[in-house]
């Protein structure tokens, strides 16, 4: 008895399935995600191109511990001030270019001298 209400249900979901199948064509085409806009040309500091910096302003910790030795967190920034050419085309995917960020430059650094050197650091990077 068991086994004929498991086949019973069994032909009842196979059939109620193929009457609700979906045209793969309109799926496909409903469910890709609409294409990026192209950006309207290179990011504005690549302009600045490898940008070696003397002197950096201090970095943005706060009363919390960097969630990488101190060192690295340094490193990182420092990168960050100095090459601007790659981290403007480097994406960021936690959600800050909801904030306006275009690329992972603007998780370092808030703003630059006209000369590119950096004059206050972005505490998003620090994340």
């Amino acid at each position: 008895m068991a086994l004929i209400v498991v086949v019973a249900i069994g032909a009842l979901a196979y059939q109620r399935a193929s009457r609700s199948e979906i045209d793969p064509q309109t799926t496909a085409a409903s469910a890709a995600p609409p294409p990026l806009a192209p950006l309207p040309g290179p990011p504005a500091n690549a302009r600045f191109g490898p940008h070696r910096q003397s002197t950096l302003p201090p970095l943005p910790f706060s009363g919390f511990p960097p969630p990488r030795p101190v060192e690295v967190v340094g490193a990182v920034y420092k990168f960050a001030a100095e090459h601007p050419e790659v981290l403007g085309y480097v994406p960021c995917y936690c959600g800050c270019e909801r904030s306006g960020h275009r690329g992972n430059d603007d998780c370092f650094v808030t703003r630059r001298a006209a000369n590119g050197d950096v004059t206050e650091w972005e505490p998003h990077g620090m994340t």
